[in-house]
């Protein structure tokens, strides 16, 4: 009886370690997700890679959130930016949020470009992440809403932003060798 008992504590340990991962909790999501301003881009390249990343965002939006998901069956937050990553950039990324915030190149908000990863404290741990699209918007894999995009500014997500990454240097940017392809993946079950 102490043994099934111990077995079973440990199970429920190892079950909360396993879910501490990528997007936690999401509820209270994003008070302006309708709201949508024009992009803005003067350079060809960036806007480009905005224009790869939207064209993965819309193959997938809406698609359900499931945790270690990383197709289009279901996604977690880590999985659908790796996945958008390999689609619009042929280019892969670490599996984890925790291995993405070891990687990369830190990049301060003001600065944040399309395509870079930034990652939010849910919690009190960097627990979420998405990609950033220009104007203060990032597309991410929501618990509650699957593949949504979303505001910085909201109220919810404002409050909870941690940093920016860059895993591919714009073309804009000096000794810059990134260089997106058109995707030809299509949206399959």
């Amino acid at each position: 009886m102490i043994w099934r008992y111990r077995n079973l504590r440990l199970a429920g340990l190892a079950l909360l370690l396993t879910l501490g991962g990528c997007a936690n909790y999401q509820a209270f999501q994003d008070d302006g997700a309708s709201y949508r301003q024009p992009m803005s881009f003067s350079d060809p390249e960036l806007t480009r890679q905005q224009a790869e990343l939207q064209a993965v965002f819309q193959r997938y939006q809406g698609t359900p959130y499931h945790y270690g998901g990383t197709n289009a069956r279901g996604f977690d937050c880590s999985g659908f930016i790796q996945t958008a990553y390999r689609e619009a950039f042929d280019q892969a990324l670490p599996r984890t949020t925790g291995q993405m915030l070891a990687a990369g190149q830190s990049v301060r908000r003001g600065q944040l470009l399309p395509g870079d990863v930034v990652f939010f404290r849910i919690r009190g741990k960097v627990q979420h992440a998405g990609i950033y699209m220009g104007d203060e918007r990032f597309i991410h894999a929501s618990t509650s809403k699957g593949v949504m995009e979303s505001s910085l500014n909201s109220r919810y997500w404002r409050k909870r932003y941690s940093q920016g990454r860059r895993f591919a240097q714009p073309a804009a940017l000096p000794n810059a060798q990134s260089t997106p392809r058109a995707s030809a993946h299509k949206r399959t079950y």
